[in-house]
């Protein structure tokens, strides 16, 4: 998909002049075009993926990736801004290739440190969690939490993820223990489709594997959100790896300028109220406390010498 301006730009009505200043104005453009660089470009790389990025319907555009790109572009005027919207294997080949790109929230892991620089905390999110059914919620004896690892060893409890997908280091290190398990059900693409709500729901697998935000984003779009719970995996809460995702950009000096001029703006623009509220507006109530906490001692300290 073709990469979209964020720039407008003004037309000049040149009916209203006289053939000499036309001229006049048309040389001074071509001196000025020979002696001036042209403006650097960044372009961001989305996915389709709400509450993150939404690409279409009522809310598009106002997804929490989307209210922290354009707080970015805001402060970037010195860039001229596009926006590519495309699935994660190309996503990564523009990086892996050192295209002028850069990504706003990914989690920070070996292998994509290969390939791009990261700048400090950009997003904290409520990390991932196991959505199942209210129903199977009760076969299991009603947990608010399990270990990913012990449902994991029960080869009869089958769990859908995507295989495009980091879920946060430890996470992605207990699923890769598994990968070659039947009761992993991988599935393509980075969005959670409606297919695998139905068949959590047909029991034909037992829960998945999604942020939280996201996954009652659509059972409520999808008017089940009272049929599903969330079941928090402990390994996540064995410190903040998986809560927190950085901006990257291409592994080059290119992308290394953009960076430390990315963590200065989010220096200064992570303790606003704006900034926070971004991703704020897809909690509920019971967790707007605790994640306001964790803002405040974890977040505004990453990237700083009191983390």
């Amino acid at each position: 998909m073709a990469a979209r301006s964020k720039r407008n730009r003004k037309d000049m009505d040149a009916n209203r002049l006289g053939p000499p200043i036309i001229l006049v104005s048309f040389l001074l453009i071509l001196l000025a075009a020979t002696r001036l660089p042209a403006q650097d470009s960044i372009t961001w790389m989305e996915v389709n993926m709400p509450p993150y990025f939404i690409q279409e319907g009522p809310d598009k555009n106002q997804g929490y990736g989307d209210a922290i790109s354009a707080i970015l572009q805001e402060n970037l005027p010195e860039y001229e801004h596009f926006e590519m919207v495309t699935n994660v294997t190309r996503h990564f080949h523009k990086f892996q290739q050192g295209e002028k790109v850069c990504s706003v929230g990914l989690y920070r892991t070996p292998e994509r440190e290969a390939f791009m620089h990261f700048s400090i905390p950009s997003f904290l999110t409520l990390p991932a969690v196991l959505l199942v059914s209210k129903e199977t919620a009760t076969d299991l004896g009603s947990p608010s939490r399990i270990r990913l690892d012990d449902i994991l060893r029960d080869k009869q409890f089958i769990i859908g993820l995507s295989k495009d997908r980091s879920y946060g280091a430890r996470i992605d290190a207990i699923l890769k223990q598994y990968a070659e398990q039947k009761n992993l059900i991988v599935y393509a693409g980075q969005e959670l489709s409606a297919n695998y709500f139905k068949m959590l729901l047909l029991k034909r697998i037992d829960g998945l594997i999604a942020l939280p935000d996201e996954a009652m984003y659509h059972a409520e779009k999808m008017g089940i959100r009272d049929r599903l719970t969330t079941l928090i995996i402990e390994e996540n809460q064995e410190g903040y790896e998986g809560w927190l995702c950085s901006v990257g950009c291409s592994k080059n000096e290119w992308g290394r300028t953009v960076i430390d001029k990315i963590d200065t703006i989010l220096r200064e623009q992570r303790p606003i109220e704006r900034y926070r509220s971004a991703y704020e507006r897809w909690l509920d109530a019971n967790s707007l406390e605790r994640y306001r906490t964790v803002y405040r001692d974890v977040f505004l300290k990453s990237g700083t010498k009191e983390l």
